[in-house]
């Protein structure tokens, strides 16, 4: 299959890019680990005023999607720039809402177009919901049963702290339930496995960036170390895993949008969709998960080893996609998780 990005999916990228680079996001991300989430939110207000979460929401709720192959452009610049926040939880609750329908759908999805935080967790992927404390609204689904948690519930210990992990509280009405809840929260888990596919992949991208630079401007025995033949070596090798990631991370995004495409959505107002968006391509938003999530890590990792003992300072702004780096590769399906899916088909 041959793939390659439009001109105005290029352009999105290129426009998320020049708006996230006058953010200042490492000022964003400490005052969101130190718990000021007005930075965050103010960024947030602008991702959405650029669209970026409509992707995710029918047009019938107000959105422009569900566009997987734009999410995954928007998403890799996400990930890139270390934004804070919820994202794939958000975007996955856009295709979770929309699938269940009913009244929950009717309220919560207009707002998650417009810039609504919401955290999420769903059964079969892990009881933490990351930036819960953040959110508009928290949503849990468990035995066929759409619930809006209470409260965000206790703080649990995170590798990263611009991304603080939450026990939701437990209690809530149901306010959705049955089969079409179901299949909404397996099309929901796959979008959320997705998108943080293509955010670790931006965060790779932007560790090897910065490893790039400094390795030709820090100097050893008079030359720069990036002329060594090893480092040279490490450096390609992050690439190599990279860009191998890369077209598994839009492969997913067709097959997303191909079961999209047959899947019989009710576009034509609120409601269940006869199918859930996205069904069938699990196999493949597994592969790109566990490759663009390995690839991250090993980004990482050569960030921290050629960086030396600067790369282990809090005060060098890269220690914030670092710290980020693993938790990707684990959140929405671990390594072996991902791998046994692809095998199971």
């Amino acid at each position: 299959m041959r793939f390659l990005l439009t001109d105005e999916q290029r352009e999105f990228g290129r426009s998320l890019d020049a708006l996230l680079a006058a953010a200042d996001t490492p000022a964003v991300l400490r005052a969101w680990a130190a718990g000021d989430h007005g930075p965050g939110r103010a960024l947030w207000g602008r991702l959405a005023d650029a669209g970026v979460f409509a992707l995710a929401v029918p047009e019938a709720y107000g959105g422009v999607g569900p566009l997987p192959v734009e999410a995954a452009v928007a998403c890799v610049e996400l990930g890139r720039h270390a934004v804070p926040g919820p994202v794939a939880e958000t975007l996955a609750a856009g295709v979770l809402l929309a699938g269940a329908g009913g009244p929950v759908a009717e309220e919560w999805l207009p707002g998650i177009a417009s810039g609504a935080v919401v955290s999420l967790t769903l059964e079969g992927y892990g009881p933490y919901a990351p930036d819960a404390d953040a959110a508009d609204a928290m949503l849990t689904v468990t035995g066929g049963e759409l619930r809006l948690a209470p409260g965000p519930g206790k703080p649990m210990a995170s590798a990263d702290p611009a991304r603080r992990l939450f026990r939701p509280e437990p209690g809530g009405a149901p306010v959705a339930k049955g089969p079409a809840v179901r299949a909404a929260a397996r099309a929901a888990g796959d979008w959320a496995a997705f998108a943080t596919a293509a955010l670790a992949l931006g965060c790779g991208e932007e560790l090897l960036r910065a490893t790039v630079a400094y390795v030709k401007q820090r100097t050893q025995f008079g030359v720069p170390v990036g002329s060594f033949q090893a480092v040279k070596h490490r450096l390609a090798d992050t690439l190599l895993g990279l860009e191998f990631a890369r077209p598994l991370l839009y492969g997913a995004a067709v097959e997303l949008a191909s079961g999209l495409s047959g899947a019989g959505e009710a576009e034509a107002g609120p409601g269940p969709a006869t199918e859930a968006p996205g069904t069938g391509a699990g196999a493949a938003v597994a592969a790109a998960k566990v490759a663009a999530g390995e690839a991250g890590y090993a980004a990482a990792r050569t960030a921290l080893h050629l960086h030396g003992a600067v790369g282990y300072t809090e005060e060098l702004d890269l220690a914030w996609w670092l710290r980020r780096a693993r938790p990707l590769r684990d959140a929405w399906g671990t390594p072996s998780a991902c791998r046994a899916r692809v095998l199971a088909g």
